[in-house]
């Protein structure tokens, strides 16, 4: 058991029967009444956010979440096989448990799973990642610097909006949290 004076961002807690990570908190004083910690709570197995409000002082119960770190190595369809890297045990997840991240897995990226005992509770993709653009449409002479932007399909399918200097072949930095075009990656050589 701990207090609200324990809680951080990310810690994992029981509350009302399941499991949540508190993604955000705030300790309030108001000039009357008692202090009390507002709280926004994400729910582990469903993603479902949620704000709580706890007395400050008020016990709340830790949960032990054990991250891995996995290695993606292909979807056929039905799972998505992970192996970690460090005993070679293989996992897989189901598609719709990976849901929209499945847009940024390509073979080789290793994502942090958070399992709860044997129940892997949340995936965890690297902030940014770098992908091949697979199909765009031509940019144009001039068009270097510019607000505009254009569609571009990356080599896992996954659609997003580049800069009109961009084409076809080349490597593109994108925040996987947004789904933002960050650069463009210089190749060697």
């Amino acid at each position: 058991m701990a207090s609200t004076a324990d809680i951080r961002k990310g810690l994992t807690i029981q509350m009302e029967g399941q499991i949540f990570e508190i993604a955000d908190f705030q300790h309030v004083k108001p000039g009357k009444g008692g202090a009390f910690v507002r709280m926004t709570l994400r729910n582990a197995r469903t993603g479902r956010v949620i704000e709580r409000t706890l007395n400050s002082g008020a016990s709340i119960e830790t949960v032990r979440v054990e991250g891995k770190d996995l290695q993606f190595l292909y979807g056929d369809g039905e799972f998505f096989h992970f192996m970690d890297q460090e005993s070679y045990e293989q996992f897989q997840f189901p598609t719709d448990w990976i849901g929209d991240k499945s847009q940024w897995l390509k073979e080789g990226v290793v994502c942090r799973v958070n399992f709860l005992e044997m129940e892997a509770l949340t995936l965890e993709m690297p902030n940014f990642l770098e992908f091949e653009i697979k199909e765009t449409a031509p940019g144009f002479k001039g068009d270097t610097v510019s607000n505009t932007g254009k569609p571009a399909t990356l080599e896992t399918g996954a659609e997003i909006n580049v800069p009109l200097f961009c084409e076809t072949g080349d490597v593109v930095r994108v925040d996987t949290r947004t789904g933002e075009y960050l650069d463009r990656v210089k190749r060697a050589g």
